[in-house]
């Protein structure tokens, strides 16, 4: 595990108890089955699957205002306006971070760019405690990123079985063959892999091509990290990888949506 990570996971347990303190757990259950009944899940594996059945890429676009790594990515961050370009050129589900000290992310973010559009949303930071998955329901989430660097299995399993209680769906990220392992001990069809080193920040394709053989029928790749030209987006389909994971393209672009849009050749 990176320092980084470390890091993020230690200031993760202080949120986690703080926020446990000032609401407990049974009192956040009730809020995210009050969202079920009012703001129902979309069904985010679903909208991926019928982009690819339709013979397109089915994109999870990214609305992240800021990286540890990179720093501001786009100082005029307005999550609706992002969220509703990307509905309207093609993207398939969103992605939106809620950590705020690390990625500047937020809960409110994710309730703005989720009420702009029709999309599924994935609530992106770092989960370590059933807590965070109630808190996920609760602001409207459709579904949760598990990161297997940061969780052993029990865990992971435990998390999941959360997840799957309150109707989200669960996208697993891994970035090595022993991580991968574990996550195909979950039921999840969706694995991310994310072609970025954890330690060295470097991005390599060819983390998610060394991966496919190990991967068995009936689960779906989702490439995250390093796409950001025509020809990535080629060499991954011509793989047979049709599920995309993107963010800082598109952040840096004046119009997020139409930046998706060129990306994928989508109309």
């Amino acid at each position: 595990m990176s320092d980084v990570l470390k890091k993020i996971l230690a200031v993760k347990a202080e949120e986690v108890a703080a926020a446990r303190a000032a609401k407990p757990l049974a009192a956040l259950r009730a809020e995210a089955e009050a969202a079920n009944r009012d703001n129902p899940v979309r069904d985010f594996v679903g909208a991926i699957e019928a982009k690819i059945a339709a013979g397109q890429a089915g994109v999870i676009a990214e609305v992240k205002k800021a990286s540890p790594s990179k720093g501001v990515l786009r100082a005029d961050f307005r999550p609706a306006e992002i969220a509703a370009s990307y509905a309207a050129h093609g993207a398939a589900c969103l992605s939106v971070l809620t950590d705020r000290q690390f990625f500047q992310g937020a809960p409110e973010y994710l309730q703005q760019a989720r009420a702009a559009c029709t999309l599924p949303v994935i609530r992106k930071d770092f989960l370590v405690d059933e807590y965070q998955v109630a808190e996920a329901r609760a602001m409207g989430a459709d579904a949760i990123l598990l990161i297997v660097a940061a969780l052993d299995l029990p865990r992971l399993k435990d998390l999941e079985a959360a997840a799957e209680a309150l109707g989200l769906a669960v996208l697993v990220e891994v970035h090595d063959a022993a991580e991968l392992d574990l996550a195909l001990q979950l039921r999840t069809p969706l694995v991310g892999i994310n072609n970025r080193n954890l330690r060295t920040f470097e991005v390599s394709l060819q983390t998610t091509l060394d991966l496919l053989p190990r991967i068995p029928a009936g689960r779906r790749v989702v490439t995250e990290s390093g796409i950001l030209a025509a020809e990535d987006v080629a060499l991954m389909r011509g793989h047979n990888v049709d599920a995309f994971l993107v963010g800082e393209a598109f952040m840096r672009a004046p119009d997020p949506g139409l930046a998706l849009a060129g990306l994928f050749h989508s109309r």
